[in-house]
């Protein structure tokens, strides 16, 4: 998990900076870790630009897309 945790720091910025992206962390899927991307909903990749695509895996590290909507602070 440690080589997740580092891509996951150096990217995080970058990843943060594509659209509808909300938030980033580690988690698992399928029984791997994996580097989560938050997003407010999904796109399908045809709409949107090469450079606007969360890319399937970063420096060997797999990725996994989660819709979870908007976030609102609760009081």
């Amino acid at each position: 998990m440690n080589k997740v945790n580092t891509v996951k720091q150096d990217y995080e910025e970058q990843l943060m900076r594509l659209p509808n992206v909300i938030g980033v962390a580690i988690g698992e899927k399928g029984g791997k870790t994996v580097i989560k991307v938050f997003v407010t909903h999904k796109v399908p990749e045809s709409d949107l630009q090469p450079q606007e695509v969360v890319p399937k895996s970063i420096e060997g590290c797999a990725t996994d897309v989660d819709e979870i909507g908007t976030v609102t602070a609760q009081i």
